[in-house]
């Protein structure tokens, strides 16, 4: 936003002090005071530079950030606003943010049939006795770290299956925990006399440690014939698991190195349905041009049947981790734009993904909830942690924290973001391009007379009233409802590029002809002080009219119009103020002339921009925020 707004400053002050050198020479030439030309240039110097564009982009964030903490998103710092209006990639996890967070065991497979929980085998409920064996032993009153083995323990109770048997009870003696890089966990126990390592994993990892699959021996092509069975669960929509063992295990201490030559039992599968409403928030911002990648641990097939549930892939491909660990940087960025999915993704996978769009000069949004995800989250350029999942490590990164795990929340930011964009370029489009339209009408007076036709108190009584509080109140309109489809579709380069350009040189043109008609009807019937009042009160009027036909039905755009004409009105009729400020009181015949140009130069901006489009697409304009870089 600095760059931007830098921009169009630097763009619009050689302008203001170019025409008040313009004004002192014109006043000169036709042999003014030299104190009266110098005060008139440097008067319109002061009034036309939009000194308040900072203030006014940081009240505008604040107050973002202000209704988005009312709607459960906590945001750090204000300028998360603009980054959110700039992002156009969001990639996230799939538990939690677009499925419900609960996720359930729902079936068993074993020796190549798949049981439901409530009607288990023999054959299967052996395969869940040993899944259990290698999921954590809860503490008495707390919960498992992942919600996989919650489902586990969840699932073995309601099918009365326990780690021990009926013939012998089964003792923990050590643990593997699960992490992404190891792809399983296994558990070290003692049984009828004799050690048994159970192993619960992703497939991919599990099978290849087995030997034997149900005591027979596992070759290549069995263990081919074994993932293809785990891949038509997944392609299901279930989250799957693999289970083995090693029985009479000589190891007593559990590395990486000492699970081999396990014996495949089956396969556990899981379940966690998809929200709608996060489903429509998907349609929604792919829909903006936000490009969704789904990075999660999931086994492909699952993660593809998500994905096309949600509308995630849109002609995207899914690729694993392992995929993108045979990439260099040069083939990642040229991949990464095809895809929607990276299954089987680890923390370390998220920060390839987002440096590779940070590269390709996308702006980039991450999500995360764990301690490992702290890197990505940091390193994106707006960070959001989901509150009520997400460690303190993931809360201190993030830019946006989502106090209620919802991805119509992160929505929310993003609809905010983009509507400030479009509540900045009005508000520029009010201060600048109000300026514009006061420098072309003191050019005019003063090329017609040889003196600015407003004094430089005059000039700062402008800014007073149609610069202050009406551009602020339309600055800090919150997006309206029935507005939010399009204005999701705005981002800055919409909202900063030709449509700021057109709608300055509108406000300009508006205002720079309500003034001058104002101004030549009172001098045709009037004196000096008297046209000089009628062109100040039609310079604001027109000003404060097309900010009421910007601000549609805001209370608070209205008031400040209303509220600015009325002490503008105030203030001429009061004899000594009138008087300090080169004013005169009207009386109603010059009051009809100042609000009918007012009017008549309002409801001609309805029509020039479509007469400004014409003629920019016979000369192209100038892009008022070059402001893109």
């Amino acid at each position: 936003v600095e760059r931007r707004l830098a921009r169009i400053t630097g763009g619009t002050l050689p302008v203001a002090l170019g025409s008040a050198a313009a004004v002192t020479v014109a006043g000169a030439l036709r042999g003014r005071p030299v104190r009266d030309t110098v005060g008139a240039g440097v008067g319109l110097a002061v009034a036309s530079v939009p000194e308040g564009l900072p203030f006014l982009v940081s009240a505008a964030q604040l107050a973002s950030a202000r209704r988005l903490s009312a709607r459960g998103a906590l945001v750090r710092d204000p300028r998360t606003i603009e980054a959110a209006g700039r992002t156009d990639v969001l990639c996230f996890d799939k538990t939690g943010t677009l499925t419900h967070g609960r996720i359930s065991l729902v079936a068993v497979a074993a020796d190549g049939e798949s049981r439901p929980v409530e009607s288990l085998h023999e054959e299967q409920r052996a395969v869940l006795a040993a899944g259990l064996r290698a999921t954590p032993v809860p503490q008495q009153g707390a919960r498992l770290e992942h919600a996989t083995d919650g489902a586990v323990t969840g699932g073995a109770e309601e099918a009365g299956v326990e780690r021990s048997t009926e013939k012998s009870a089964w003792c923990y003696v050590s643990s593997l925990p699960f992490e992404p890089s190891r792809g399983f966990h296994a558990t070290l126990g003692r049984m009828e006399g004799r050690l048994l390592v159970s192993v619960k994993g992703a497939p991919e990892e599990v099978v290849e440690r087995c030997a034997t699959r149900e005591g027979l021996p596992l070759d290549e092509e069995g263990r081919a014939d074994v993932l293809a069975a785990g891949e038509k669960l997944a392609a299901e929509g279930h989250r799957i698991l693999a289970v083995a063992e090693l029985r009479d295990a000589t190891v007593e201490k559990l590395t990486d190195k000492a699970v081999r030559d396990l014996d495949f039992l089956g396969f556990l599968a899981f379940a966690d349905r998809v929200r709608a409403t996060a489903a429509d928030a998907v349609r929604r911002m792919a829909a903006a041009g936000v490009h969704i990648v789904m990075i999660t641990g999931d086994h492909p097939g699952t993660a593809g049947k998500t994905a096309a549930e949600l509308g995630v892939l849109d002609g995207k491909g899914v690729v694993t981790g392992a995929e993108l660990d045979e990439l260099d940087d040069q083939a990642l960025d040229e991949l990464l734009p095809g895809v929607g999915v990276v299954a089987r993704g680890t923390p370390v996978h998220k920060v390839r993904v987002v440096q590779a769009f940070q590269r390709l000069g996308r702006t980039v949004a991450m999500t995360g909830d764990g301690a490992n995800d702290a890197p990505a989250i940091r390193l994106a350029d707006i960070g959001i942690a989901f509150g009520t999942r997400a460690t303190p490590a993931a809360r201190a990164a993030a830019d946006l924290v989502v106090t209620d795990d919802r991805l119509e929340t992160v929505l929310a930011a993003l609809v905010e973001g983009r509507a400030m964009w479009a509540s900045v370029r009005q508000a520029l489009a009010i201060l600048v391009g109000g300026n514009l339209g006061e420098i072309a009408f003191t050019l005019l007076g003063a090329a017609t007379t040889g003196t600015s036709p407003l004094t430089a108190r005059q000039l700062l009584l402008v800014n007073l009233f149609t610069d202050l509080v009406p551009a602020m109140a339309v600055a800090l309109r919150p997006p309206r409802p029935e507005a939010a489809e399009r204005t999701l579709h705005e981002g800055p380069e919409v909202s900063l590029g030709t449509a700021l350009t057109e709608e300055m040189l509108c406000r300009a043109v508006s205002t720079a002809l309500g003034a001058t008609a104002g101004w030549l009807a009172a001098r045709l019937t009037g004196g000096t002080a008297r046209a000089r009042t009628v062109a100040l009160v039609a310079l604001v009027g027109t000003q404060l009219g097309q900010t009421l036909l910007a601000g549609g039905r805001s209370a608070a755009i209205i008031g400040s119009a209303t509220g600015s004409l009325a002490a503008l009105a105030a203030l001429v009729q009061t004899p000594v103020l009138s008087e300090f400020f080169g004013c005169t009181p009207l009386g109603p015949v010059a009051w009809g002339i100042a609000l009918s140009a007012a009017t008549a130069a309002t409801l001609s901006s309805l029509f020039l921009p479509a007469l400004i489009s014409r003629v920019g697409a016979a000369l192209p304009l100038p892009q008022a925020a070059a402001a893109t870089a």
